[in-house]
């Protein structure tokens, strides 16, 4: 990537004692910008690249050769001459214009990290909570990803940072999450009352006075070239304690990233302004993002984040039963209870044991709930009874929606997408109050699935899609669902997040409010696109690949 040097007068708009050359101003936009060669004629041609899977964006290709780097400052008015700094470990004094300078960390403090070296890995810190098993799949499908796509490039790492890097009582916090979804009238009351801006912000930011020290200690042990959230929790605390890290001058400037895992209705504390980027599965996301007031410039939507291994071509549905264990030529159904194992499952197996009998066999995956695994175990079986599969977690769960012909789960956004990418009708059974409610009319007005909770009545359903005669209104839902899959969408996303480990943005983000302050958020708003070479506009930050069609 090919840096200007700001004018004069863009130079007098920047904060005092801020190295003006790290700052390239265009249309009023602000953006931090790595140690370049000057050549604008190539600026828009290196600006872009193409990954493997078709998708655009840009990674920022850096002049390596080492060369000495002008630094300009400004000083407050009054002040005489001017300020350049040796980087390599001189201080220039008087005179004008700008001193020549090469390596040093401008911003940092004793304890200060300078950017991470080329010969080393970027270091990515996805930080989740362990709250159902949604998040953590999320973030291991954006880890396998990246390693898919980048080999040993970057080095990722998983942390639930509130149960592992933060105090008592506070690290219990994830586990109240099985006691309150199965008791929904407090989850409700739980989710409503903290769904509002006026009460989540004071209330985490009370909690950043007990947390940030050791979220702060974590960052500093980690040492991240990017923050990546997976978790609604993850965001408003996490990017104060980088902004102040920033600011005091104990970290480098690094991005912060947003991935949305809920379909539809999401809590607010998701959408945070002060991450660089929030990506969104949906419309519906990106509008609640917008209500939350981030900018419409800082989100991008490409899907949810599916294991890569949904993107890979299976065997033909005989041999890969075969492989499972499965009967080859019975049909087959699938019936999920989410990371807890909830709703109706040992009551729905026992009415489809009353309605199918031996003409199917089901497949059940039970998550952490052991009982109930013990408990289906234990069930009649052989002639009349539904040859029955039980399973606890799986790491081939694309392998059980190849085998089976239909799905019976609640609905959980991420089996929801990894059931259409599967090409899978759905029969939704249940859902956690308020931030699946959503995506119940998001399957059912596609057409591809229905909704049904009373037991006998889902078991009346799947005996009429899979042994009655309506097989081509059946496979119909099926090529719908295959229709609106995107098994692309994690490796734009993880495409998007390597180029955001590049270089800090001052467009958004956790460094625009550390280093430029109101003023900067003030030139933010200023802010004038420009248009991304396949349609999709962007500012002076990272251009990112548009959203498929």
């Amino acid at each position: 990537m090919r840096t200007l040097l700001p004018n004069e007068s863009d130079v007098s708009l920047l904060p005092p004692i801020v190295p003006a050359f790290l700052f390239h101003r265009r249309g009023g936009a602000i953006t931090v910008r790595p140690r370049a060669e000057l050549d604008p004629s190539s600026a828009e041609q290196l600006n872009s690249r193409r990954d493997s899977n078709g998708s655009s964006s840009t990674s920022g290709n850096v002049n390596k050769s080492g060369g000495d780097v002008p630094i300009r400052f400004t000083l407050p008015t009054g002040f005489r001459g001017s300020i350049g700094m040796g980087v390599g470990g001189g201080l220039f004094l008087g005179g004008v214009g700008a001193a020549k300078a090469v390596a040093l960390w401008p911003f940092g403090g004793r304890n200060a990290r300078g950017p991470t070296p080329e010969s080393e890995k970027r270091r990515i810190l996805i930080g989740m909570s362990n709250t159902g098993g949604g998040h953590k799949a999320s973030a291991e499908a954006i880890k396998a990803a990246f390693q898919e796509t980048y080999g040993d490039k970057y080095e990722i790492t998983i942390v639930d940072l509130w149960k592992e890097h933060t105090p008592v009582p506070f690290n219990a916090m994830p586990d109240t999450y099985s006691f309150l979804v199965r008791n929904a009238i407090l989850w409700r009351i739980t989710y409503q009352f903290t769904n509002p801006k006026l009460v989540h912000v004071p209330y985490l930011s009370a909690v950043s006075a007990f947390v940030s020290r050791h979220v702060s200690q974590a960052l500093d042990s980690y040492n991240p070239d990017l923050v990546v959230s997976v978790h609604p929790l993850m965001q408003h605390i996490p990017i104060k304690v980088l902004r102040d890290r920033i600011k005091s001058g104990a970290s480098k400037p690094i991005n912060f990233a947003t991935v949305v895992t809920d379909f539809t209705t999401c809590h607010n504390t998701w959408f945070c302004p002060g991450a660089t980027r929030c990506f969104v599965p949906t419309e519906y996301c990106r509008d609640l993002a917008i209500s939350n007031e981030m900018d419409p410039r800082q989100i991008i939507m490409h899907g949810l984040p599916i294991r890569p291994a949904f993107s890979r071509r299976l065997p033909p549905k005989p041999r890969l039963r075969r492989q499972l264990g499965m009967a080859p030529a019975l049909p087959a159904v699938l019936l999920v209870g989410g990371g807890e194992g909830m709703g109706a499952l040992e009551e729905t197996v026992a009415q489809l044991d009353s309605r199918l009998g031996d003409k199917c066999q089901v497949v059940v995956i039970c998550g952490r709930n052991q009982k109930l695994q013990e408990r289906l175990r234990a069930r009649p079986a052989g002639a009349g009874h539904p040859l029955l599969h039980v399973r606890g977690f799986v790491d081939n769960i694309h392998e059980w929606m190849g085998a089976c012909d239909a799905i019976i789960t609640k609905a959980g956004p991420g089996t929801i997408a990894e059931a259409l990418i599967a090409g899978l009708p759905i029969l939704l059974n249940g859902n956690v109050p308020c931030q699946e409610e959503g995506n119940i009319p998001y399957v059912v007005d596609n057409r591809v699935g229905a909704f049904e909770t009373r037991p006998d009545r889902i078991a009346a359903i799947m005996d009429s899609w899979l042994l009655k005669g309506g097989r081509h209104w059946f496979e119909d839902m099926g090529k719908r669902a295959k229709a609106l899959g995107r098994p692309e969408a994690v490796y734009r996303i993880v495409d998007d997040l390597a180029a955001l480990t590049e270089e800090p943005y001052f467009d958004f983000g956790p460094a625009t409010a550390a280093l430029l302050g109101a003023e900067g958020a003030k030139k933010r708003k200023s802010w004038r696109p420009h248009k991304h070479p396949h349609g999709h506009p962007h500012g002076n930050g990272p251009m990112l690949a548009p959203a498929p069609a």
